[in-house]
């Protein structure tokens, strides 16, 4: 991505620093940079800016391209230290990684050093169940597989328009015309399906057509007037500022926001572009201008020239570091990113600068790009074995953990009994043929009750028909949606159908169970981080309000109180334990953080003060007085962090008949 000598630009290397700054410092958790993660976009940016600079000039001079020397550049400046980063995480994931994350994990290699990963994440992105994503030491290599997919596109679209019509003015219409219509279908799929904005290649093409508008629109103006340069560098910066301090991972990102920290970095570029009359940045007026000449400081240049080893390494550390000790004090948050320091300047010196600017491989094309061709296959295929490698001969408890947590409830393993996010009309399921009805209405948390409660009601005769939809609560509360990035207002209008349709159907017991309010989920515009006063009274209306509809039309209701909640996901912690041959119970949690007993009796007092409603409490299956445990008479009792393993469920059968399947004779 470097330009020649002749062209090097200081203040862009110092934006580059800018941008790794931000992405490390979120993933660090070390400064309040909530929206430290737009560094990516600033990236982005440069890449456009540089690489539509440099493609245009070649274009303008030779009327063509050299597509094999161009992609030859690309192939010694990026692909060695990624492959490198890529082995040495794979090398630590099989000490540290259980063997089924090792073989999750090594498919995200796989994509990886295909440059597709961000493909694969789409794919991932939506499945309700996904391992978390913090834990894939893979996951920041999207943003290399978004800019590799941007190399192969964008130069056949340069030469296209120059071959329509020779001369920038037609390149310049052919970038704005596909920057222009990448950010409406950015902004528009932002709001309907967040992760395809986010990870697609197309999606993200805007923020290089910015930077590629800015490399190719005269700087004569901001020359003649260093004050308007100054300006725009100031406000470049407070935007890029901006951004850093006030996006969440809750906004509804790209989109709209995304504006903020692109043309932040295009006003930046500019500004530092206007050192010559005839635009070559040399920045001839850095001393006049503060900002441009901050970024050129010596401190700056160094991450700048570092930012790409940089990006490579602070994830995996991160990420490696939280899985050996999940509460990271800020002093060894420290040692990590003095680590990842160290890794790059080691990367950096030994692998990045020496290949790219190795003569032999300068020479010719084909030199280089063999190599990477051979390079890519052998990661493609060493990131392949490593997955089946992983799980081959597998130790039986990792079997059992292992389909433990892959084993659906008995309404999930029926397609559409559990309806997606932006399902509005309620699709009931029958189990059973029982003469009378028990209904199951609620969040993923009332389905990991259906196994046990769809035998239980076979036994007894009854047939139990299901109203299950994702992330919403039978409660009456609009919730903020973290994987839609906006109100919840689907689940609004599917539970008053449910509501509605329960009712009519005059079932014998009407069972509620759902995610507890204080697990940490937010409510309709929220995006701030606990819940507040307000917030919590809301669940208490409506809780209270959907027990109170259902209690007026005469029905019974018992509500299952919410299971214990762990600070990690079990089943990953489980096998972790067992392969470093360590107890289960390693994983277990505090009663006092994971069953929250002031918050259950406050909801029993709600349940319990609604006419035909009763409270079933099962904590004692799971905690003692001081512990709640994970593993439970030789079973996995969480599939995750909150949802129960189905196997686990199963034998709380003769719990949920007692409890629950008595209430109808009550």
């Amino acid at each position: 991505m470097s330009a020649s000598a002749q062209d090097f630009r200081p203040d862009i290397e110092g934006l580059r620093a800018l941008a790794v700054a931000g992405v490390v410092a979120f993933h660090f958790g070390l400064t309040a940079l909530p929206g430290g993660f737009a560094g990516v976009d600033i990236f982005f940016v440069i890449s456009g800016y540089l690489i539509t600079r440099h493609l245009v000039a070649e274009i303008s001079e030779t009327g063509r391209l050299d597509l094999l020397r161009f992609y030859a550049r690309r192939a010694r400046r990026l692909l060695p230290a990624a492959l490198f980063v890529i082995a040495a995480t794979l090398a630590a994931g099989a000490i540290i990684l259980s063997p089924e994350e090792q073989a999750l994990y090594s498919k995200g290699a796989m994509f990886a050093s295909a440059y597709m990963i961000n493909l694969w994440l789409i794919r991932w992105s939506f499945d309700y169940f996904a391992n978390d994503a913090t834990s894939n030491p893979f996951i920041h290599y999207w943003s290399l597989s978004v800019e590799e997919q941007f190399y192969l596109a964008w130069p056949a679209l340069l030469m296209l328009a120059a071959w329509v019509k020779p001369g920038k003015r037609a390149i310049m219409v052919a970038i704005s015309a596909t920057g222009l219509a990448s950010f409406v279908l950015c902004a528009w799929v932002t709001s309907v399906s967040q992760p395809w904005a986010f990870y697609f290649s197309p999606l993200r093409a805007w923020e290089f057509a910015a930077g590629g508008l800015a490399s190719m629109v005269p700087a004569r103006l901001l020359h003649e007037r260093p004050r308007l340069g100054r300006a725009l560098s100031l406000t470049g910066l407070a935007m890029i500022g901006v951004a850093y301090l006030t996006f969440s991972e809750d906004a509804p990102f790209p989109g709209f926001l995304a504006l903020l920290p692109v043309v932040g970095t295009v006003l930046l570029l500019k500004a530092g572009a206007a050192g010559a009359r005839d635009g070559t940045p040399r920045l001839r007026n850095s001393k006049r201008n503060c900002v441009n000449a901050a970024l050129a400081l010596p401190p700056l240049q160094w991450i700048g020239r570092l930012s790409y080893s940089l990006y490579l390494w602070h994830w995996p550390v991160i990420v490696y570091a939280g899985m050996l000790a999940p509460e990271l004090t800020p002093a060894e948050r420290l040692y990590c990113l003095a680590l990842t320091l160290a890794l790059s300047i080691l990367s950096y010196h030994l692998i990045e600068n020496p290949i790219r600017r190795s003569g032999w491989l300068m020479a010719d094309a084909a030199r280089a790009l063999v190599p990477a061709l051979l390079l890519t296959g052998t990661g493609v295929a060493a990131a392949y074995g490593n997955a089946r490698l992983a799980v081959h001969d597998l130790d039986p408890e990792q079997r059992i953990i292992a389909a433990s947590a892959a084993e659906p409830s008995t309404a999930r393993a029926r397609a559409g009994c559990v309806q997606d996010y932006e399902t509005v009309t309620p699709t009931p399921c029958v189990f059973g043929d029982g003469r009378r009805t028990i209904a199951l209405f609620g969040d993923s948390h009332a389905d990991h009750w259906s196994t046990p409660l769809i035998e239980a009601g076979r036994k007894n005769g009854y047939r139990v028909v299901t109203w299950l939809k994702n992330s919403c609560r039978a409660s009456r509360i609009s919730v903020w949606s973290s994987e839609l990035k906006r109100a919840y207002s689907e689940c609004d209008r599917w539970r008053e159908q449910a509501i509605t349709e329960i009712i009519g159907a005059r079932p014998a017991l009407v069972v509620i169970s759902e995610l507890a309010l204080t697990s940490g989920r937010k409510m309709a515009g929220g995006g701030g981080g606990g819940d507040t006063d307000s917030q919590d009274a809301d669940w208490r209306a409506g809780l209270r309000s959907t027990l109170t509809s259902l209690s007026q039309a005469g029905l019974k209701v018992a509500f299952i109180r919410d299971v214990p909640f762990n600070n990690a996901n079990v089943d990953t912690c489980v096998a972790r334990a067992l392969w470093r041959n360590e107890r289960p119970s390693r994983c277990d949690q505090t009663r006092a953080y994971a069953a929250n007993d002031k918050m259950a009796r406050l909801e029993r007092e709600i349940v319990t003060s609604v006419p035909n409603a009763s409270y079933v409490d099962l904590t004692d299956r799971f905690c003692s007085a001081t512990t709640c445990h994970v593993f439970i008479d030789g079973k996995l009792a969480f599939r995750d962090q909150h949802h129960m393993a189905t196997p686990f469920a199963k034998s709380l059968e003769p719990e949920v008949e007692k409890r629950v399947i008595s209430k109808v004779g009550r």
